[in-house]
């Protein structure tokens, strides 16, 4: 009888401690699927950004990340693409500089061998954008229709300038991003909202090179996010203080009142 209770023990050990080794290889395996995911969205080549931060009342922040090269062939400068040279901000800020845009910053950076250029412009109307020269490959509308604000983008031709060889490898990427003030009821990415209210369409740098249109289509509410999660806040403070304030009148209520001294020497 004690072999039997012995060997079923035995038994009950090795099963758990082989369902942890199946659990120890699932939980590996989900690891190593969300690296593998991460990583290739970290090695992909975005060799030319656009960033729009957009506001419900038409303001836009905006965001140019590109390669020199990239600048040079798809808008049709000419920027000195010699990996050893420097960036010459007071070109590139000259270049984003417009009535329409005003530039706050640039900033250099160096990948694969290229030279990259941030820009970050600050926008009085999306809606004028296309009169800035380095963006007028795009027209914009913005509006509001009904009860949703409807923001469409339509990217055409590019100036595929010959800019020799770069160290481009056809895995390049080009993408546009937006990042909405308000919830999204409809987008045509072709994927799903990212963390932040950000939306994405990538397209080749092949592709962008040959014109073939982006057509960027959102539509959201008419409310700011941020202004219904501070209402919410201001909420649930109102809230809590009133329970709060609730839970001491109870205690109030239930403490006895004090006998003076001199009664109880009675």
């Amino acid at each position: 009888m004690r072999f039997r209770e012995g060997a079923t023990a035995v038994n009950a050990t090795a099963a758990k401690m082989a369902a942890a080794g199946v659990l120890c290889v699932l939980c590996g395996l989900s690891l190593l699927v969300s690296s593998c995911s991460r990583a290739a969205a970290l090695f992909k080549q975005y060799e030319y950004e656009e960033e729009v931060y957009l506001s419900l009342d038409g303001t836009a922040t905006v965001y140019v990340h590109a390669s020199i090269a990239a600048l040079n062939a798809l808008r049709g400068t000419s920027f000195d693409t010699n990996p050893a040279t420097t960036i010459d901000r007071a070109a590139i800020r000259a270049y984003f500089s417009t009535p329409v845009t005003h530039v706050t910053w640039v900033r250099p950076s160096r990948r694969g061998g290229r030279r990259f250029a941030h820009v970050r412009l600050e926008v009085d109307d999306i809606r004028r954008l296309s009169e800035a020269a380095p963006l007028a490959w795009s027209t914009y509308q913005f509006d509001k229709r009904g009860d949703l604000f409807v923001y469409r983008q339509k990217v055409e031709a590019a100036a595929d300038k010959d800019v020799g060889n770069v160290g481009w490898t056809g895995r390049e990427i080009v993408a546009f991003r937006l990042h909405l003030p308000s919830k999204i009821r409809d987008q045509n990415s072709g994927g799903g909202i990212g963390r932040g209210n950000i939306l994405a369409w990538e397209q080749p740098l092949t592709d962008r090179l040959r014109g073939v249109p982006v057509d960027i289509d959102a539509q959201m509410d008419p409310e700011s996010i941020l202004y219904r999660t501070l209402w919410l806040f201001a909420a649930t403070f109102v809230a809590v203080a009133a329970a709060f304030g609730v839970v001491i009148w109870w205690v109030i209520r239930r403490v006895p009142p004090t006998v003076p001294a001199e009664a109880n020497s009675r």
